[in-house]
C-alpha cells in the first residue's frame, strides 16, 4: 500500500460521512464566497468549498468522552481483546496476546466489568447575556447546547479524559459561534473587545498541552471560536507550488484534496485524522514526514491574524525577507494567546511517484540510535524514520493480530533468521520503520544505502510490510488509552528533542527516574517505553509512553502528573526541551521561563500586552496567569 492509499485509508472510509453544511445555513453558505479574500493573480481564483468528513456536530461521528471515530475503539470481550471497525488496518481483528500482556505487566481483572460513560444529564448555564448572544448571531452560527460546549471545553490530555468522563469541568465554554471566513473573525474579536468576553480558538480538540482548556478562574463569558467552517481552500497556484487555505480544515481533508489535484502538503502529524492546520500554526507542530516535507514552520510562507488590536500580516508573499524578526514566528507556537489564525499560504508539491515502505531489526536499542545518528548526519534520512525501543518493541506484540512484531507483521522465516541465526535477543532487539518517496531511482537507492549504514551496527531488513505496519499503527495507538481508562489504567506520552550527545543518557535518565518515583509512591505495576521519532543535523525527538494501574490510588490523575513533572524535570536536566511540537499550555509552564530566560519570558508579555491588552485570548498558557488577577500583575509589570 502507497502512502497515498494508507492516508486514503483514512479519508475514502468517511466519504459518507454527514456533511456540516445542515440546510437551515444554506442562506448563509450562500454568501461565503462574496467573503472570500480571493488573489485572482493565484493562477486559480476558484475556491474549494471543502466537504469535510468531520461534521459540525462532532458528536455524530467522534466519541464525545475519548479519542477518535465512535465506531472503532478497542474493547475486551470474554477477556480477548480486538479493534472495532473498519477504518484502520487494524479494524475487525482480534488481538489474542493483548490479554496476557494486560494481565502480566498491568495486573488487570479483565473478567471485571469495564467502566462507563454515562451521557451527562447536565450542563453549567451558560453566563453569555442573551443581548450579546443576538449580536454573535448576526455574525454566525451560535449555539448554547450543552454538549456543544461540553466537547469543545477541552482538548486530549489525562486530565481532560478524567474531567470529562465524570462531567467535573469546573469551567465550560458559555457560547460555540462558527464563523465562516476572515471578516466573520473580525467582528466576533471586535465584539469582544467591546463586550469583554473571552474567546478560545478552538480547532481539532486534540491538544496535549492544557492549551484550550477553559481556564477554571475566569469570571466572564467564554465564546469557543470553532474554525471548522472556515475550510476552504480560497486558490492553488501550481506554477508557486502555493495554496492559500483557511485555517479550520482538518488534516485528512486537506490532503484529501491536494491528492485529488496531483498535490501534497506532506504533513502528517499523528493526529492527522484530526487535527487543523490552524493547530499546527498554533503550536508549532511537526509530522512523521518532516524530513522531505519539513516542520510547519517551513512550510508557512504566509499567515493572517486577527488579534484584537488589528490583523497581523506581511504585505508580501515571498520564500524569505530580511525585514527585521519575523513576526509570523511570534504568531506560530502563540497558541491562541494573541489571537486567530484565518488564512495561511503554504507550500504544496508534487505527489511522489513512488512510496516504498521499509523495516530494520538491530540487535539493540543503542546500535538503532548510532544508525539513525549516521544518517542523520549524512542527511540521508527518508520521509520517515523512526525507531521503537525493545519495550515499546514488547508492547508492540502484545496488539499483533498475525505473527507480528511490534504491530507489524513478520513471517516465520524472517522471525528465525533474526532470533536463531542472527542471533538477536527478542528481550533487547528494537525495530525501525522507514517510508520513502520520490522518484524510482532516487528511492530505490536512498534504500541501498541506508541499509548498508545499518548493516554497519548489525541491522538486518526486515521488509516493507513491517514499515507499512509500523507507520499507520501510529494512527491507531491513541485509541489504547480510552480502554486502559476502562480498567482504571492512566497513560499518556510526553516527548522532549534532545541534542545527538545526550540522547542515551537522556532515556536511560528518564526510566530510571520513574521507576525510582513509581516504586518511592507505591507504584507497582507501569509500563515505561520510547521511541524515536524524528531526527535533525543537530539531535532528536523522543517520545516516552508511561502508563499504570491506578486501581488503588484515590487521585490517579494526581499521581500520574506528579511522575511525568518529575519524569520532565529529569529530560531538563538531561539537556532536553520543555517540548519538540506539543507545546506548553498549562501542563509545561513550570519550565517556561528557565527555557527562554526572564528577557524572552518579558518579550512574550509585551507581545501579549501589545496585541491583546484586555485579555481577550485569556487562554493562560505558557507565561501568562489563569484570572484577572494574574493577568492584572502581568501588565503591572511591562
Amino acid at each position: 500500500m502507497s502512502a497515498a492509499s494508507v492516508s486514503s485509508s483514512i479519508v475514502n472510509a468517511n466519504e459518507n460521512s454527514n456533511n456540516r453544511t445542515d440546510d437551515s445555513d444554506k442562506n448563509k453558505m450562500s454568501s461565503v464566497k462574496k467573503k472570500r479574500d480571493v488573489n485572482t493573480n493565484s493562477g486559480n481564483d476558484t475556491i474549494i468549498k471543502v466537504k469535510s468528513v468531520i461534521p459540525r456536530r462532532r458528536q455524530e461521528l467522534l466519541k464525545w468522552w475519548g479519542w477518535g471515530y465512535k465506531d472503532s475503539k478497542f474493547e475486551v470481550v470474554d477477556q480477548a481483546a480486538r479493534f472495532t471497525g473498519d477504518r484502520y488496518l487494524i479494524g475487525g481483528k482480534t488481538l489474542p496476546h493483548f490479554a496476557p500482556w494486560v494481565v502480566q505487566n498491568l495486573n488487570i481483572d479483565l473478567s471485571k466489568l469495564p467502566k462507563t460513560t454515562p451521557l451527562p444529564t447536565s450542563y453549567p448555564d451558560s453566563r453569555l447575556p442573551s443581548n450579546v448572544r443576538e449580536e454573535l448571531e448576526k455574525i454566525a452560527l451560535v449555539s448554547v447546547d450543552g454538549m456543544d460546549r461540553l466537547i469543545r471545553a477541552h482538548g486530549q490530555t489525562l486530565s481532560d479524559m478524567a474531567q470529562l468522563r465524570s462531567n467535573s469541568f469546573p469551567r465550560i465554554p458559555d457560547a460555540v459561534i462558527w464563523p465562516e471566513c476572515h471578516e466573520d473573525v473580525v467582528k466576533i474579536v471586535a465584539l469582544a473587545t467591546r463586550h469583554q468576553f473571552v474567546i478560545i480558538p478552538f480547532g481539532g480538540g486534540t491538544s496535549v498541552s492544557g492549551s484550550i482548556t477553559c481556564p477554571a478562574r475566569e469570571p466572564r463569558p467564554i465564546v469557543a471560536l470553532d474554525t471548522s467552517e472556515m475550510n476552504s481552500i480560497l486558490w492553488i497556484d501550481r506554477d508557486q507550488l502555493l495554496a492559500r487555505v483557511q485555517t479550520g480544515i482538518v488534516g485528512q481533508d486537506l490532503e484529501r484534496e491536494m491528492r485529488a489535484r496531483g498535490l501534497t502538503v506532506g504533513h502528517e502529524p499523528d493526529s492527522y485524522e484530526f487535527s487543523t492546520l490552524g493547530g499546527w500554526v498554533a503550536t508549532r507542530a511537526s509530522g512523521m514526514k518532516k524530513n522531505t516535507y519539513g516542520n510547519i514552520e517551513d512550510l508557512i510562507v504566509q499567515t493572517k491574524t486577527v488579534t484584537p488590536t488589528g490583523v497581523l500580516e506581511k504585505s508580501c508573499r515571498v520564500p524569505r525577507i530580511s525585514c527585521g524578526p519575523e513576526w509570523e514566528h511570534v504568531v506560530m507556537g502563540s497558541e491562541g494567546c494573541f489571537g486567530v489564525v484565518t488564512e495561511v499560504t503554504i507550500k504544496v508539491r508534487p505527489l511522489p511517484p513512488v512510496t516504498r515502505y521499509g523495516s530494520l531489526v538491530f540487535p539493540a536499542w543503542e546500535r538503532g540510535v548510532a544508525f539513525e545518528r549516521e544518517v542523520a548526519e549524512k542527511r540521508l534520512q527518508p520521509s520517515s524514520i523512526r525507531l521503537m525501543d525493545n519495550d515499546q518493541f514488547r508492547f508492540g506484540l502484545a496488539l499483533k493480530f498475525e505473527s507480528s512484531w511490534g504491530g507489524v507483521i513478520l513471517d516465520g522465516l524472517k522471525h528465525l533468521y533474526i532470533t536463531r541465526i542472527k542471533g538477536f535477543d527478542p528481550a533487547k532487539l528494537c525495530v525501525v520503520t522507514l517510508l520513502f518517496e520520490g522518484e524510482a531511482e532516487e528511492v530505490t537507492e536512498r534504500e541501498k544505502t541506508i541499509n548498508a549504514i545499518a548493516a554497519k551496527y548489525g541491522g538486518v531488513p526486515a521488509g516493507a510490510t513491517n514499515g507499512e505496519r509500523g507507520y499507520t499503527f501510529t494512527f491507531v495507538i491513541a485509541y489504547i488509552r480510552d480502554l486502559a481508562l476502562d480498567y482504571s489504567v492512566v497513560a499518556e506520552s510526553f516527548e522532549t528533542s534532545v541534542p545527538w550527545d545526550r540522547a542515551l543518557a537522556l532515556c536511560a535518565a528518564v526510566k530510571r527516574r520513574v521507576r525510582a518515583e513509581c516504586e518511592r509512591r507505591g507504584v507497582r505495576h507501569y509500563h515505561i517505553s520510547c521511541r524515536l521519532t524524528q531526527t535533525y543535523d543537530a539531535g532528536c525527538c523522543i517520545y516516552f509512553y508511561f502508563g499504570f494501574n491506578s486501581s488503588s490510588f484515590k487521585d490517579p490523575v494526581a499521581m500520574y502528573e506528579k511522575i511525568e513533572e518529575a519524569a520532565r524535570d529529569e529530560i531538563i536536566d538531561c539537556g532536553g526541551s520543555i517540548s519538540h511540537h506539543h507545546g506548553v499550555g498549562k501542563l509545561r509552564k513550570k519550565w517556561y521561563k528557565d527555557t527562554v530566560s526572564e528577557p524572552g519570558r518579558r518579550l512574550l508579555l509585551a507581545a501579549k500586552q501589545t496585541l491583546d491588552p484586555d485579555n481577550i485570548f485569556a487562554l493562560g498558557n505558557m507565561a501568562f496567569g489563569e484570572d484577572q488577577h494574574e493577568e492584572a500583575i502581568v501588565k503591572s509589570k511591562l
